[in-house]
């Protein structure tokens, strides 16, 4: 089993930064990509980023592009979100995904794994 944890969400004022973490644990895989959800109130869950298990490849959702940066750290199980220059529209609860190939991907269906999610609210 590989369970997912999502912390470091909260209450932002409009230009500011928040960095996510989602450590894995349990029974990890060798080589599995990893991405970023949101879902905002009354809307369905949409795509963030996704980065590769090698941390090389990397894909953001044009909503986020330039603002948003995904990374991770395998030997510590954890992959982070740094949020820059968040604005209202990105409030939502985020949530961390795995799959169980290496390759990224940006649909929901694509990944095998999800975190509880953490709130991220940005105020105008």
């Amino acid at each position: 089993q590989v369970q997912l944890v999502e912390s470091g969400g909260g209450l932002v004022q409009a230009g500011g930064s928040l960095r996510l973490s989602c450590a894995a644990s349990g029974r990890t895989f060798s080589s599995y990509a990893m991405g970023w959800f949101r879902q905002a109130p009354g809307k369905e869950r949409e795509f963030v980023a996704a980065i590769s298990w090698s941390g090389v490849g990397t894909y953001y959702a044009d909503s986020v592009k330039g603002r948003f940066t995904i990374s991770r750290d395998n030997a510590k199980n954890t992959m982070y979100l740094q949020m820059n220059s968040l604005k209202p529209e990105d409030t939502a609860v985020y949530y961390c995904a795995a799959r169980k190939l290496a390759i990224v991907a940006n649909t929901e269906a694509r990944y095998d794994y999800w975190g509880q999610g953490t709130q991220v609210t940005v105020s105008s």
